[in-house]
């Protein structure tokens, strides 16, 4: 039995292949049968990503109704900048006091009209009166010695002349000699202009005394006892320098003022000026001569910049302008007044409506809607001016491009935007 069993064994292994009869199969290896599931997921995910990245990267769906977009057209753009100004009077004359001492009367209210010289307010100082009285005892005694030394002085000249006179005559009869009469001529030479000098120095010195004192020089007639007195009383008055209204006055009665204090200031009543706080980014562009454009009472005016003050505090720096050529009528200092301050002329160029997006881009790149509407691609763009309606384009846009122009706080890592209309959020 053995014999027939090896036999059918030794028969069926000669058989060719594809015969009838049955045999085992082995299995293959797992790996082999994961390659393939695998290789198709790994070609979907690279599709997908690669589909993705055609697409625009990192999307964002958001709903139309929270963009807004603007056309990029061809217009005229003007060059300017919004600027809020105010009406300052054009002259400004400080109240200080050259001398301190304490209120004693105050002659006019605040915001009263006012005339050059006029009286406003009288200090009182005891120890300025004591002092004008002292330095009226010096002025006293020196005026005295000054006339003493001039009257010698002229005592000394009229007898010089009266020698020479005399001695002319003996020089003619050869009854003295000429260096006699040269010497007594270089004498009274001498005195002459001893008396010069001694003149200029007692009005010198008086001046200087004065001005001392009161603080303001004295007229050049030279001054007198009274004079010296009458300044000091002066210095204690506090005058209005020009015409016109008193604002901001400082003084109560029994108040105490340091010498040099303000006390007020008087405003030119009908001359006017604007003054206005400009963003420190624009100072390089700010030139004195420039012209602003504003409305009052429907009716365009103009003004120019007079001044530009350079230094800047919490971000802004001062301009003073001047209306051209007048200011309209019925303005009152402290009014606001809203300027358009012009950069540069108006030229034709490729724009879009100004929005939040320039701020979270800097003007670099935009997102633009795709011609069917559906999404917007982030492009790089160059923007150059701009003025609060609208931003002139360089590069990267093109007229009849739509441009998202609100605010990229929420999507400003994105590379695209999805575009949800009302009818796709039901």
């Amino acid at each position: 039995m053995e014999g027939d069993t090896q036999r059918r064994l030794q028969a069926g292994a000669g058989e060719p292949k594809g015969s009838g009869m049955d045999r085992p199969i082995a299995a293959p290896p797992a790996w082999r049968r994961l390659v393939i599931p695998v290789g198709v997921v790994m070609l979907l995910v690279v599709a997908g990503a690669g589909g993705l990245l055609s697409r625009g990267g990192k999307v964002y769906r958001v709903p139309l109704d929270r963009l807004t977009l603007a056309t990029a057209e061809e217009g005229i753009f003007e060059d300017f900048i919004p600027v809020r100004a105010a009406v300052a009077p054009y002259l400004t004359a400080y109240l200080t006091t050259d001398q301190g001492g304490t209120v004693r009367q105050v002659l006019v209210e605040d915001g009263a009209t006012v005339k050059s010289g006029q009286a406003l307010i009288i200090l009182s100082n005891p120890a300025l009166q004591l002092q004008v009285a002292a330095q009226q005892l010096v002025f006293e005694q020196t005026r005295f010695q000054y006339q003493r030394d001039l009257l010698d002085i002229e005592h000394h000249i009229s007898k010089l002349r009266g020698d020479l006179a005399r001695d002319k005559i003996l020089l003619d009869g050869n009854a003295i000699a000429p260096s006699t009469y040269k010497q007594e001529q270089e004498e009274d030479a001498y005195y002459t202009k001893l008396r010069a000098a001694t003149m200029e120095s007692r009005d010198a010195e008086q001046r200087v005394r004065t001005t001392q004192l009161t603080g303001s020089p004295v007229h050049a007639g030279g001054p007198s006892a009274g004079d010296i007195s009458n300044a000091g009383v002066n210095a204690l008055t506090i005058r209005a320098p020009m015409d016109g209204q008193l604002s901001a006055l400082d003084a109560q009665v029994g108040q105490s003022k340091p010498q040099g204090a303000v006390l007020g200031q008087v405003n030119s009543a009908d001359r006017f000026k604007l003054t206005a706080q400009v963003d420190e980014f624009h100072l390089g562009r700010i030139a004195i001569g420039q012209e602003a454009l504003f409305t009052v009472n429907g009716r365009d005016y103009k003004a120019k910049i007079a001044k530009v003050y350079p230094q800047v505090a919490n971000g802004t720096f001062k301009v003073d302008l001047y209306f051209d050529p007048l200011p309209p009528s019925g303005i009152h200092v402290g009014q606001a007044i809203d300027l358009k301050m012009e950069m540069g002329g108006a030229s034709s160029t490729l724009m879009i409506a100004n929005g939040p997006f320039y701020q979270d881009t800097g003007g670099n790149w935009a997102f633009v809607l795709l011609p069917d509407g559906l999404s917007a691609i982030k492009r790089p763009i160059r923007l150059g001016r701009r003025n609060p309606q609208f931003v002139e384009v360089i590069d990267g846009l093109q007229a009849g491009d739509q441009v998202v122009v609100s605010g990229y706080e929420a999507y400003q890592k994105m590379d695209r935007l999805v575009i949800e209309r009302q009818s796709e959020t039901h």
